[in-house]
């Protein structure tokens, strides 16, 4: 019989090997199978943790960016370090960040929005200034601003707010808040073209200020400076205008006084009598072929980008920035009012009123004189502090916003009605 149990053995033998050798496989294969899950489980962990490392570089590398293009989000306190008279009327602002931190640079050109907060006003009163230095001054902001008195016609007519709350209000170590460098309106410093820089009475500030960061920069194209005033004592930066163009050879600077004083020269206070416009400009300059950029009084510069235009200065070689109540076309005036013009209704949602818009009046202009207020401080689509949401209907621009708001929202400082509409206002 033993014959017939070797084979059986030998069966059972192999039957064993080929069990143990599945057992050991599904074993392999499950061990393989937990390492795979344990390595996706480690993989993901490390993903995650790469996700979280590659968004905080993201953030700070957008911090980074903001700061570098002069931006911070929201308003940040700024104390005021000095007070300096410019003249009679002009006084300006040296501002230091309460927090102590670094300045992030500006663009020479570019604008500061304040919330001043006035004693008999429940909500601040947004304006916006031109900064008035170099980006190269890096220890402070400066600002020079008009104190708007009544004028000597209309003597019982309000003083301006915001500046004479600013002269006479606020002193040295005020705490005011601010919003970042913005606007559109600023020299590019690697354009590298000649260039004409023109400001009328306080609107110098943001062409002095591409003046002062050009020369800083080594800027070595042709810079004229056409500055406007009335006469001498209303003239700002007299001495660093003089200093500069003593300094610099590609720089010429010519100061217009349209009513001097009797004690005033002419070719010794100043280089022109009159107005600055483009005749003094042919007469001056060897060609049209400049970027011209303009600051001043909006009738100002409607007459000047008017006739820089009648004299072939290309449209996008007019540079120009306004503050105040009226917009300004480049190349022709506003049109006026058909008779036969649509009239649209505009409801002013929170405030409960409707209103007929017939004109050319911009939606903010509306709103004020049916008592509903809206934040603004440009009125010229540059500071953003005016956008309101549409709740329904359509707006276009009278000019083009410095920069679009977001869809579904409009400036209302420059917005007019192209249908009916609803503001959240």
């Amino acid at each position: 019989m033993d014959w017939l149990i070797a084979p059986v053995t030998v069966q059972l033998l192999g039957a064993l090997l080929v069990i143990g050798a599945m057992l050991h496989l599904a074993f392999s294969l499950l061990q393989a199978r937990r390492d795979a899950v344990q390595a996706r489980t480690v993989h993901d962990q490390r993903l995650r943790i790469l996700e979280k490392d590659l968004a905080g570089a993201a953030a700070r590398h957008l911090r980074a960016v903001r700061d570098a293009e002069g931006g911070w989000s929201g308003s940040r306190k700024f104390r005021v370090e000095r007070k300096v008279p410019e003249s009679d009327t002009v006084t300006s602002f040296y501002l230091v960040p309460h927090d102590g931190k670094p300045l992030p640079a500006f663009k020479p050109g570019q604008f500061l929005t304040f919330q001043l907060k006035l004693p008999d006003r429940a909500k601040p009163l947004v304006r916006c200034y031109s900064l008035s230095d170099s980006p190269s001054e890096t220890d402070y902001y400066r600002i020079s601003v008009k104190r708007l008195d009544p004028p000597p016609k209309s003597p019982e007519a309000p003083p301006g707010q915001s500046s004479t709350f600013l002269h006479t209000q606020v002193p040295e170590g005020e705490i005011l808040d601010v919003k970042a460098p913005a606007g559109d309106f600023f020299l590019d410093l690697e354009e590298r073209r000649p260039i004409v820089l023109i400001g009328g009475g306080v609107g110098i500030t943001p062409v002095f200020s591409m003046l002062k960061a050009a020369c800083a920069a080594g800027y070595d194209q042709e810079i004229w400076f056409f500055s406007g005033a009335r006469f001498g004592a209303e003239q700002i930066y007299k001495d660093d205008l003089r200093a500069l163009e003593a300094a610099h050879e590609n720089v010429r600077i010519r100061l217009c006084y349209s009513n001097p004083t009797d004690d005033e020269k002419l070719g010794e206070h100043f280089h022109h009598q009159g107005y600055v416009g483009v005749e003094l400009f042919k007469k001056l300059l060897p060609s049209n072929n400049y970027v011209f950029y303009i600051c001043g009084p909006p009738p100002m510069m409607a007459g000047v980008t008017a006739d820089l235009a009648e004299w072939g200065v290309p449209e996008a070689d007019i540079r120009m920035e306004a503050f105040g109540p009226a917009s300004i076309k480049k190349t022709e005036p506003a049109p006026a009012v058909a008779a036969d013009a649509p009239t649209f209704s505009v409801e002013f949602a929170h405030s409960g009123k409707t209103v007929n818009w017939s004109g050319a009046d911009s939606l903010l202009e509306l709103a004020e004189a049916h008592d509903v207020v809206i934040d603004s401080g440009c009125r010229a689509g540059n500071c953003g502090t005016c956008v309101t949401a549409v709740r329904s209907g359509a707006v276009d621009y009278a000019t083009p916003p410095a920069a679009a708001p977001d869809a579904g929202s409009c400036l209302v400082c420059i917005a007019r009605p192209t249908s009916n509409v609803v503001l959240d206002a």
